[in-house]
């Protein structure tokens, strides 16, 4: 059976989720494609995106939901972990690095942002020192990239629990790849030149903090403090999950 016809069999069934979504399209055109909105007739002409976003694949962490963007504002690269593997002009199918590329010197992006965040299941497996599920063949070999950030974390805290160093390696690995920015000749360029600024944050999960990298005093320091019991009362329209 070929790969169309399996598609135009269940194209067929009202299949909940495709429901689910196709109505979560139909708000989405309501709200950006009408008269009074003019955004996507800029957006026909090109992109012109305020930052570059490198962050987790993680379900949960869509930093233009948590950043409460627009469609435009951000040009986002996302994978397990938000890695950033050194520069490595090797010939290889390398697609952190071609997105940074084009972002960087194509876009003209000022900023880029290494965006972690806490209960990363990428650093989990790192640090709990297995392959992945049984069978895996890409995950183990993907996140060994912050093998260093784990060092560091066995290095400065040997004593502490699984839980702990997990949090300090998902906040090691920002600062590493934060590093491995560096290594690429026209990231370095455009830094030292100061046409790019390039910031490194953690969304904690548990607290819904937002923290951002300070390099002068090499910590973590709150950018948005934890949420407060009365924002949603403030804001009546924002909408509930069933």
């Amino acid at each position: 059976m070929s790969l169309h016809s399996i598609r135009a069999r269940r194209a067929g069934h009202q299949h909940p989720l495709i429901l689910r979504l196709a109505s979560g399209f139909r708000r989405f055109q309501r709200r950006w494609y009408h008269p009074e909105e003019p955004l996507f007739q800029s957006l026909k002409n090109g992109q012109n995106p305020l930052a570059l976003v490198i962050a987790c694949c993680d379900s949960r962490v869509d930093p233009v939901l948590l950043t409460d963007c627009r469609p435009g504002d951000l040009f986002v690269v996302r994978n397990v972990a938000n890695l950033v593997p050194p520069y490595a002009p090797d010939g290889g199918r390398h697609g952190v690095s071609a997105a940074l590329e084009y972002a960087v010197k194509h876009l003209g992006v000022q900023d880029v942002i290494i965006m972690g965040h806490a209960c990363c299941g990428g650093i989990h497996a790192l640090v709990s020192g297995g392959d992945g599920e049984e069978g895996d063949e890409f995950i183990g070999p993907w996140v060994d990239v912050a093998r260093r950030a784990l060092n560091k974390v066995n290095e400065t805290m040997p004593d502490a629990n699984a839980a702990d160093k997990a949090r300090a390696c998902e906040m090691w690995n920002v600062r590493l790849s934060l590093d491995n920015l560096l290594t690429f000749p026209w990231v370095n360029e455009a830094v030292c030149e100061g046409r790019l600024t390039l910031h490194g944050w953690y969304f904690d999960l548990q607290s819904g903090e937002l923290l951002e990298y300070d390099a002068e005093d090499r910590v973590f320091h709150p950018l948005v403090g934890r949420p407060h019991l009365g924002d949603r009362a403030a804001h009546p329209g924002t909408p509930r999950r069933s």
